[in-house]
């Protein structure tokens, strides 16, 4: 077998690359880079992968980048493309977050609708992944899915919606 192709980034789409940055700084506790501020942002959770034993691996956490909806890069024109709508309320692209230990989906919640998001839902199980979750649509209508192990033998809330 080859080697596959793989993911080395994921685009959200803002109208305010600076301000979108900045949100999910104060939300996850991401690092927010400007490359270049206002223009193209970086998101860097910070730390590696966790192996089956729960250490790091040699492998960073990926990265997501915020690219602006009013004239998107790279592309072959030099003036480039735009501006183009944002997203909201259309079936699009989600990102999922693993939610550390450290934190949960609750406090994310609360920091990120205190910025301006809104909640799309909480307390869920997905038995299919065995996993709890709850979502959430930032200022500029990109979709947030929390993901959360169950663990080996998961007692589900009662108050948790599931599949």
């Amino acid at each position: 077998m080859t080697y596959p192709n793989t993911l080395i980034f994921v685009d959200l789409a803002s109208d305010d690359p600076e301000a979108t940055g900045k949100f999910y700084a104060d939300v996850f506790g991401w690092t927010n880079e400007g490359r270049p501020a206002g223009e193209y942002h970086r998101l860097v959770p910070g730390g590696n992968f966790l192996t089956a034993d729960g250490s790091e691996s040699p492998t960073g956490n990926l990265h997501i980048g915020i690219s602006n909806s009013n004239n998107q890069r790279p592309h072959p024109n030099p003036d480039g493309i735009g501006p183009r709508p944002l997203a909201r309320g259309a079936a699009k692209a989600r990102i999922w977050v693993l939610v550390s230990d450290d934190d949960s989906a609750e406090a994310i919640l609360e920091r990120a609708t205190s910025r301006g998001a809104t909640e799309l839902w909480r307390n869920h199980y997905w038995k299919e992944f065995n996993g709890y979750n709850a979502a959430f649509e930032d200022p500029w209508g990109n979709e947030i899915v929390m993901w959360i192990k169950a663990g080996e033998e998961p007692e589900v809330p009662a108050n948790f919606t599931r599949e």
